[in-house]
């Protein structure tokens, strides 16, 4: 035993020498005799629980505390006092008239009269307030203002008339909040006991290695350093990361690149022109209504007058064969601003600055898109999505397969499949899903097709063969990081970030 506390005491820092003689104080009063503070206090009595020198039990308590409009109030008076004392000098007053000399703003009076009202201290008629109470009445402390002027106080001893004024006052904006506090009581082992009967001094041994000690070799050669317990706990620490929505998109970026693949990026903002007319989207088609595309007030101008004729054409008479939409097409509904709604409006813009003496080519995009959906745990009004084209004369439907095939494998989907459907602006296409083993289901993570005429021939001048894609890129971030609500991602809790593990796929 003696031996163990011989070590034990050659452990000890300064700061735990120092609050070993007050330990069956509480620890505001540890703080005050050691001259520490509260948080030196706590990690010194955290390495002593780690020595079984004591337990720490931990204890959260409730505090009902006054909030930032509490603060004013308590100055001032809460909104319903001040304008009793405006009916105090006129018994029947106009609204505005009222409002105006109480000083109060909209939501202040609106409260005032409220809790007036509900105590029957006022009536309201033809536009006018009506005290309906004795002078006594007015003068008299409500039970809020006394509750208010009372706090802090600990919200599991409020008598019943005090909780009914909490919960008055918690209607209302930041007069009244919760805090949660964490006490700590400590309870001594049989070794404490022991060692704080203990006369122990100040510690005759080093601490560290500083340059002024290592100048003189009398101050260290013959010293002892103290005994260090490198089990004890010590504060975690977090470095700096990026957010893992951009690590997962900075994965992808390096698969495209990779696999040979230019990067297309452009504004968040786009033109209808390049977001649905060059993407062979009718103009009156329902997906351009206002409950799903999100429209800025303003107008833009359109590009190189040919490109725009002969999308004109494609939509109003067709192209390559086809009869178009057999619908007028006007300049001013191209001109409008969206934020963009998807990211293939970058495919349709490189077409149009592609040089064919350059062929073949392939271009990706990553980036943010939105739209005017109701957000809940599968949908949200902004989303990231991955996009892709192939550009080659001699480039099929197998070739696209291919590439989804290599790209959805990187990504960590062992098992692909490709289901026929239907987009407006690709023909073929194809619907992609990965199976989830986990929960044994299908996933369905976005379309894909080859661009039809519509689309190839106004920005290309040739039907030459384009691969294309669009998967939604949050659902493969959902999927690998076992989130199941999509406002999970976009929330930034940062305990959530701190331990969220990195893109390893």
């Amino acid at each position: 035993m003696s031996v163990n506390i011989t070590k034990i005491i050659e452990s000890l820092s300064p700061n735990e020498r120092k609050i070993l003689p007050y330990l069956e104080e509480e620890i505001s009063e540890i703080c005050k005799k050691s001259n520490l503070d509260k948080t030196s206090v706590m990690r010194a009595l955290s390495y002593l629980e780690n020595k079984d020198i004591l337990k720490l039990n931990f204890i959260k308590k409730k505090y009902v505390v006054v909030g930032i409009n509490g603060a004013l109030y308590r100055k001032k008076g809460l909104p319903e006092r001040r304008l009793l004392n405006i009916l105090a000098t006129k018994r029947i007053i106009e609204l505005n008239e009222a409002k105006k000399l109480s000083n109060l703003t909209d939501d202040e009076f609106k409260a005032s009269i409220g809790a007036l009202k509900k105590k029957a201290m006022i009536e309201l008629k033809n536009g006018k307030i009506l005290l309906s109470t004795q002078k006594v009445e007015i003068t008299k402390i409500s039970p809020e203002e006394t509750f208010l002027n009372s706090l802090p106080k600990e919200y599991d001893t409020l008598s019943p008339e005090e909780i009914y004024s909490f919960e008055s006052l918690k209607k209302r904006k930041d007069i009244v909040v919760i805090n949660e506090e964490k006490s700590a009581t400590i309870k001594l082992s049989p070794l404490g006991k022991v060692l704080i009967k203990s006369k122990i001094k100040e510690s005759p041994m080093l601490e560290q290695i500083t340059p002024s000690l290592l100048k003189k070799d009398s101050l260290w050669k013959r010293k002892k350093f103290r005994r260090y317990d490198i089990t004890s706990p010590v504060p975690k620490i977090f470095g700096g990361k990026r957010h893992f929505i951009n690590q997962a998109i900075d994965y992808a970026r390096k698969i495209w690149t990779q696999m040979g693949f230019i990067e297309m990026t452009g504004p968040l903002i786009q033109s209808g022109f390049w977001n649905f007319d060059a993407l062979f989207t009718a103009q009156d088609h329902p997906v351009r209504e206002m409950q799903d595309t999100f429209y800025l007030d303003k107008i833009t101008s359109l590009p190189d007058t040919n490109i725009v004729k002969n999308v004109k054409l494609a939509h109003t008479e067709g192209v390559a064969g086809s009869t178009g939409w057999k619908t007028d097409w006007m300049d001013n509904v191209a001109k409008t601003l969206v934020l963009r709604t998807h990211t293939t409006c970058l495919s349709a813009k490189t077409l149009s600055e592609l040089d064919l003496k350059d062929l073949p080519k392939k271009f990706f995009s990553v980036g943010k898109c939105f739209r005017n959906e109701t957000v809940d745990w599968s949908h949200g009004f902004e989303f990231n999505q991955t996009d892709g084209i192939v550009v080659d004369k001699s480039a099929n439907f197998r070739h696209l397969l291919g590439y989804l095939k290599a790209f959805f494998k990187k990504m960590g989907f062992e098992k692909i499949r490709m289901r026929p459907a239907y987009f407006p602006y690709t023909e073929p296409s194809v619907e992609i899903d990965a199976w989830n083993p986990e929960k044994k289901v299908w996933l369905e993570l976005g379309g894909a097709g080859i661009f039809r005429p519509e689309v190839t021939v106004p920005l290309l001048g040739k039907d030459i063969p384009v691969l294309a894609w669009g998967p939604g890129f949050d659902r493969i971030i959902m999927d690998y990081y076992k989130i199941k609500d999509l406002r999970e991602m976009y929330k930034n809790n940062l305990n959530k970030l701190r331990n969220t593990k990195f893109w390893l796929k």
